[in-house]
């Protein structure tokens, strides 16, 4: 079963949250793309998702997408330490965490910056990226 995080290439934010997961994905669970990537265009087009679109980091698993906090918590589900906890969260209307998540994107360029172009992937990790 391939998960596959699709995260914005160009935003500080979500660059520092791959690399925050890839820290803690010792079973190498995850794989990577960037919203701008071929690959995402690609992989999203049958959920009927846009890439240049979505604001917000998207987990492709078991077939499904999904999206803002939901995503975020399923990611943090699969971590090793005491992240996977995080995913208590979960019985939270969506609606509420979705909007705590939904403040936070509408602000990220702001308050975390963002890069003139996509995070390249050290070589040791290009295999965990798709293209």
């Amino acid at each position: 079963m391939e998960r596959v995080i699709f995260f914005d290439g160009f935003c500080n934010l979500c660059s520092g949250a791959v690399q925050f997961v890839i820290k803690r994905d010792s079973q190498n669970l995850f794989r990577f793309a960037s919203l701008q990537s071929d690959y995402a265009a690609s992989a999203l087009k049958q959920f009927d998702l846009e890439p240049a679109q979505a604001d917000s980091i998207v987990l492709l698993e078991n077939g499904k997408v999904y999206q803002r906090s939901t995503a975020a918590l399923r990611v943090a589900k699969k971590l090793k330490g005491l992240w996977p906890l995080l995913y208590g969260f979960i019985i939270v209307p969506r609606f509420i965490r979705d909007g705590v998540y939904n403040f936070i994107a509408k602000n990220r360029y702001k308050w975390f910056g963002k890069q003139e172009s996509c995070w390249v992937p050290t070589p040791e990790l290009k295999q965990r990226f798709l293209a």
